[in-house]
């Protein structure tokens, strides 16, 4: 079996910056418009590239898990979009459902897929600032990739070179695609 590439275009800071507004402006015409909690779906990618077909096969199981976890618990979908974009795959779903349970029910599908640890799945509220974090359903924040730490922390003193995230993702993946 071959890996799957890295290979794609590169992105600036400025282009994160502007997708996430983007996609904070989506977010939030979709609470206005349906009311109900939006899921939003993003893949855990470091570095410039963010669109590649690593990228693309993580975002397709995960749209496939999500899909697969609305139907199992017959959660009524709104809204569906999908947006595939050199800043990376992302998708929204406007969901009925209690946003409490939703969330915990994502984070059993990030927790229990092989792949899950690569998705990042926020719950937003209507009428609430900000994503419902696993600390609201009384869980301990993510865990780091590489070292087991704070996902955060490690994150945010860059604890890790690009090189070893950008493997352990790949290790990840590639050793799903073996034993799916």
């Amino acid at each position: 079996m071959t890996e799957t590439t890295i290979d794609g275009p590169g992105v600036t800071l400025a282009d994160m910056l502007a997708a996430r507004d983007n996609r904070a402006h989506r977010q939030r015409q979709a609470l206005e418009r349906f009311g109900t909690p939006v899921v939003s779906l993003t893949v855990v990618m470091p570095g410039p590239i963010k669109d590649c077909p690593l990228t693309r096969d993580l975002f397709a199981a995960a749209l496939g898990g999500l899909d697969a976890l609305f139907a199992d618990r017959q959660l009524k979908v709104a809204d569906r979009q999908i947006l595939v974009a050199a800043t990376g795959p992302e998708a929204l779903y406007a969901v009925s459902a209690d946003p409490l349970l939703l969330k915990q029910a994502l984070v059993a599908l990030e927790d229990g897929h092989p792949l899950g640890r690569l998705w990042d799945i926020d719950v937003l509220v209507p009428g609430r600032a900000g994503s419902i974090g696993r600390h609201d359903i009384g869980l301990a924040a993510r865990r780091c990739l590489v070292c087991g730490g704070d996902a955060h922390a490690c994150a945010r003193s860059q604890s890790h070179s690009l090189e070893l995230l950008i493997t352990t993702i790949r290790n990840i993946h590639d050793a799903y695609r073996r034993h799916p």
